[in-house]
């Protein structure tokens, strides 16, 4: 297995496949590399060098409860790329991971990056305030985070229901829920705590609004965990430079048709 190292000392897991230029792939709250298998497999096989990581706390990087803030995440990621020597890289991230991609390549990229694609991503911010009126109050992020410290393994199958849209009437395996529940499963507790206001609080209106390199932002329209008005159709207008993908009856979860759909539609507009 593959590892960096940041400089607090917290190994960072990554694993990699085929040749051309790099796609990374930053996953979401509480997941993995893991999520990103089909992506790694899809775009490989079309001529791209593909890296995922896990975000510090997650999966098999360190069980870390130090450093979890976007800004944090941000820059594990900007020591993953320089350490590759990737250049020309497109970065793609979901929810929690599309905050980390945003924020990554509007403060730290150093001109490596070329594009950016987001997908059920939490900029600008999720937070209700009075600045973001059409926010998710403060009770709902309060009531994730009783349900992760009181019992997170049912916290893990009850929220994989929302996740991938089962609740709303969407085909979706039992083995795909389980698999939700297994990535949940190895996140440190205080990682998966902690990210909570990470992903909820942190402001990165200043981040889209000076990203100079083009950015497809892709959102499911019903999307139960960072719902569509209050993120991707508010993003869309602070950006220079993006492209607004939304899907009809999509959730937040890439599963089954949505994500051939997505995948394709990145692959399409990464080839532009």
């Amino acid at each position: 297995m593959a590892y960096i190292t940041t400089p607090d000392g917290v190994d960072i897991y990554y694993t990699e496949q085929g040749e051309g230029q790099p796609i990374v792939f930053s996953h979401g709250w509480p997941l993995s590399s893991d999520a990103w298998q089909p992506e790694l497999k899809f775009f490989s096989d079309h001529g791209y060098r593909t890296i995922a990581h896990d975000r510090r706390g997650h999966g098999r990087s360190s069980k870390t409860a130090e450093g979890h803030t976007i800004d944090q995440y941000a820059q594990d990621l900007a020591l993953l790329v320089d350490t590759l020597e990737l250049h020309d890289a497109i970065v793609v991230g979901h929810s929690t991971g599309g905050g980390e991609v945003v924020r990554y390549a509007s403060r730290y990229a150093n001109g490596r990056v070329a594009k950016v694609v987001t997908a059920g991503a939490i900029p600008p911010i999720m937070v209700l305030n009075e600045n973001n009126p059409g926010g998710t109050p403060i009770d709902v992020f309060d009531g994730i985070r009783a349900g992760v410290l009181s019992d997170a393994s049912q916290f893990w199958l009850d929220l994989a229901e929302s996740f991938f849209g089962a609740n709303h009437g969407r085909d979706v395996s039992y083995g795909a829920k389980l698999d939700f529940w297994r990535q949940g499963q190895l996140v440190n507790l205080s990682a998966a705590y902690d990210c909570v206001k990470a992903f909820s609080e942190t402001d990165q209106t200043d981040d889209l609004k000076s990203l100079t390199v083009p950015i497809l932002i892709a959102h499911g329209e019903d999307d139960q965990i960072v719902p569509i008005e209050a993120a991707a159709r508010r993003a869309i207008d602070l950006v220079q430079n993006g492209t607004l993908k939304t899907y009809p009856g999509a959730p937040h979860g890439i599963h089954g048709d949505f994500r051939a759909q997505l995948d394709q539609d990145i692959l399409d507009w990464i080839r532009l």
